[in-house]
């Protein structure tokens, strides 16, 4: 069948997300020391004593990245007595987010994103928090589809059936994943009925259950390889 719809993972499939998700921790310890000093103090190891507990007394949020993290740092400032709690894990919230879109493309990236979207529809399927409209890219998809809107993450195979729908109700063999994990974008995407290419740019020997339709080391390589699929 012919493809009509490409999806995208996004970290560590269009850039490299340690480096961002390490500067935006930096940045956001550093805001909360100015401004939350008794929180500012506060080790990792006692965010993620804190985390746990949110996520066993509201496991609703698992998912729902953003929201969690909102609620975490609420918990955190409303336990150090400040009154303001609120308002300052919003703004704490938005400091981080911020510094979180302030991330690097794999060069490789938006070239490929311009190619492919002459001939397919484009599509994001991610399980993170950032947003590609926020960073410019948006307007290349037909739809952004984040785990954290409906509360079901990859590699859930309903995550991509909406992306399916979203997608203007596509087949699923007319639609092909792209993304760097295994379980999450290759077994989710395949379980989902789609055909997967695994971007695997650090050339890893494949670990995972059912392989790959495809894999390519460079999101150049992907109109050539999505020609022969």
């Amino acid at each position: 069948m012919t493809i009509e719809l490409i999806t995208f993972d996004l970290d560590d499939t269009l850039w490299d997300t340690a480096p961002v998700i390490v500067s935006a921790e930096t940045v956001l310890r550093e805001w909360l020391i100015a401004n939350a000093p008794k929180v500012g103090a506060l080790d990792a190891s006692a965010f993620q004593a804190l985390r746990q507990q949110v996520l066993t007394d509201e496991p609703q949020l698992r998912h729902r990245i953003s929201a969690l993290r909102r609620r975490v740092l609420f918990h955190a400032l409303q336990g150090a007595g400040y009154m303001n709690a609120a308002t300052l894990a919003d703004e704490a919230f938005e400091v981080f987010i911020d510094a979180r879109h302030a991330l690097q493309l794999f060069p490789q990236a938006e070239p490929a994103l311009i190619a492919l979207a002459l001939d397919y529809d484009l599509g994001v399927v991610t399980n993170g928090n950032a947003d590609v409209r926020r960073i410019g890219l948006g307007h290349h998809f037909k739809f952004v589809l984040c785990a954290e809107d409906i509360g079901i993450a990859k590699p859930d195979a309903r995550l991509f059936h909406e992306a399916l729908v979203r997608g203007g109700n596509i087949s699923p063999a007319a639609a092909v994943h792209v993304g760097d994990h295994p379980g999450d974008d290759i077994a989710g995407a395949q379980q989902a009925g789609m055909r997967a290419i695994w971007f695997n740019p650090g050339g890893k020997h494949w670990e995972g259950g059912k392989a790959p339709d495809a894999e390519i080391g460079c999101l150049s390589e992907l109109p050539a390889v999505l020609k022969h699929l």
